[in-house]
């Protein structure tokens, strides 16, 4: 067994749990995409969405947190990689990473809109 394995489900769940963690601490970022993802749900909950559309709202937000998280992870290794200094293929990685993010959160926000506002059409015509 290689010396990064781990040796249980149990200490794999807890090393990811700590990667959580340490995005939720460390990325600003992340934390306002899991506060709005918070705020989408509740909104789902008072616009009683269906369970169907609860799943697509569910799976476009945790897009969203997910690919932040690997923007970080990007930013990290090139950083590490580079040591902290410019250079023009670290700000090209980055700004693809980070395009990444800005394009799953378009799409979560699009389709947040498309089933809030039926429902908010619904409910007031």
């Amino acid at each position: 067994m290689n010396k990064f394995q781990s040796r249980s489900f149990q200490k794999s769940v807890m090393f990811a749990l700590n990667g959580v963690r340490l995005a939720f601490r460390s990325q600003r970022n992340f934390r306002k995409h899991l506060v709005i993802a918070i705020l989408t749900f509740a909104l789902a909950f008072f616009l009683r969405v269906t369970l169907v559309e609860f799943c697509i709202i569910l799976f476009a937000n945790t897009l969203v947190l997910v690919c932040e998280m690997f923007n970080s992870v990007i930013e990290f290794v090139i950083d590490a990689y580079y040591k902290n200094k410019w250079a023009k293929l670290a700000k090209l990685s980055k700004d693809i990473g980070a395009g990444a993010v800005l394009i799953s959160a378009v799409v979560s926000a699009t389709i947040s809109l498309i089933i809030y506002g039926s429902k908010i059409y619904d409910l007031y015509y």
